[in-house]
């Protein structure tokens, strides 16, 4: 399985940007799929994962009301829109998928993914 991650870029504060992450080498038939950031000097952070089954979504605090995560099995392909950035939310974003779904919003922990996108650089100015 291979991840993709695309969509990432300079942009002004108040600015929107969509990511995306197309999975190829198997079909998009994962329980789990996430995005995760890397900010400079900080750890890996779940900002957001979305359940196949039950469709329950979960985001870090700082990110609710302003990204959407999504998924289209059509197109093996996973999205992140972000809207509202802010300069904090400057950071490599990664995305992940795992097989099977784990409770709740333990799918932001990054040690339950097992396949891993290369990241794609976000920057936003102020």
């Amino acid at each position: 399985v291979q991840l993709q991650a695309s969509g990432g870029g300079l942009v002004q504060a108040g600015g929107s940007l969509r990511l995306s992450c197309a999975v190829s080498g198997s079909s998009l038939d994962y329980s789990l799929i996430a995005w995760f950031r890397q900010a400079p000097g900080k750890e890996r952070e779940g900002v957001s994962c979305k359940s196949r089954g039950s469709g329950s979504t979960y985001y870090t605090d700082s990110v609710r009301g302003r990204f959407t995560i999504s998924r289209d099995n059509a197109k093996n392909t996973v999205y992140l829109q972000m809207n509202s950035l802010k300069p904090e939310d400057t950071a490599v974003y990664f995305c992940a998928v795992r097989a099977v779904r784990v409770p709740g919003s333990r799918c932001l922990d990054s040690v339950v993914y097992d396949h891993w996108g290369q990241g794609t650089q976000v920057t936003v100015s102020s």
